[in-house]
């Protein structure tokens, strides 16, 4: 059984990451943490998590429990995924990360960080959007510079980071599609008199509600005809449920970044 710990274990994410590694049969549930100060610490995590008591507790720290630990999940927060990984990479634990917000320099770090540890990074661990990724790239790559790409997010209003790692993997991957940089031609605010859509830029546009699981709607508008792809979540458990998929498919790998591409068998589509 390949043992993992969760960060954020009495967060909405964690709960459902617990419960579905739980159910997950080649994995065992070996512990969690919270910050210090939580209220949460020292609970039982399936107590927590409300799938029944496991007798393991929540710690307050990651440094506390991590040799228990095959493969760490985390969703938590940027800062604190980089200082996570830093101790993974010490320890030689494999991690499945799916925090959104890491910059540039962070993907970099945790490339440099991954010669000492395999991880699986990821936006979106659901299965269904890493195959929308796939798909808009290739409907971007055929229908090519004639249709207009715009890409509109929408989450719940408790999110932090906008736009959604996701939208920026969808604007990424229909970039790719159509040899562009998304760097140089992604727009992600638009205000005022702002004059024509040039023909080369892709619109990414941020919503922010309620308790919108999340949602990711990708529009090639063509003259006389538009298409739209459109991934909605109804619960977090898809995203729990690859995270699992992702904890039990990288134990033992060699060390080195992966995406659910690889976890999924799709890298190559």
């Amino acid at each position: 059984m390949t043992k993992v710990i969760v960060a954020g274990a009495a967060g909405r994410m964690g709960k459902r990451i617990g419960y579905m590694v739980n159910q997950h049969q080649e994995l065992e549930l070996a512990g969690g943490f919270e910050q210090t100060g939580s209220p949460d610490i020292g609970k039982d995590i399936g107590e927590i998590g409300g799938f029944g008591a496991l007798g393991v507790s929540i710690s307050d720290s990651l440094e506390a429990i991590i040799d228990q630990a095959d493969v760490i999940i985390d969703f938590t927060f940027h800062e604190a995924t980089m200082k996570f990984a830093r101790l993974a990479a010490a320890h030689k634990t494999a991690m499945v990360i799916g925090t959104t917000g890491l910059s540039q320099d962070n993907l970099a770090e945790l490339k440099k960080l991954s010669a000492n540890f395999p991880c699986v990074q990821a936006p979106n661990m659901a299965v269904g959007v890493n195959v929308l990724f796939k798909i808009a790239r290739k409907m971007a790559n055929i229908l090519g510079d004639d249709y207009d790409i715009e890409i509109v997010e929408a989450h719940h209003r408790m999110k932090k980071d906008a736009p959604s790692g996701t939208a920026l993997k969808l604007g990424e991957m229909v970039a790719e599609g159509v040899n562009r940089n998304l760097q140089e031609v992604g727009v992600f605010e638009r205000n005022g008199i702002i004059g024509p859509r040039t023909d080369k830029e892709i619109g990414i546009q941020t919503i922010r509600g309620g308790d919108i699981v999340g949602e990711h709607t990708v529009y090639f508008c063509g003259a006389g005809e538009r298409l739209e792809i459109t991934h909605k979540a109804s619960t977090r458990d898809n995203f729990a449920k690859g995270a699992a998929l992702a904890a039990a498919w990288i134990a033992g790998r060699p060390n080195g970044m992966y995406s659910m591409f690889d976890v999924l068998g799709i890298d190559d589509l």
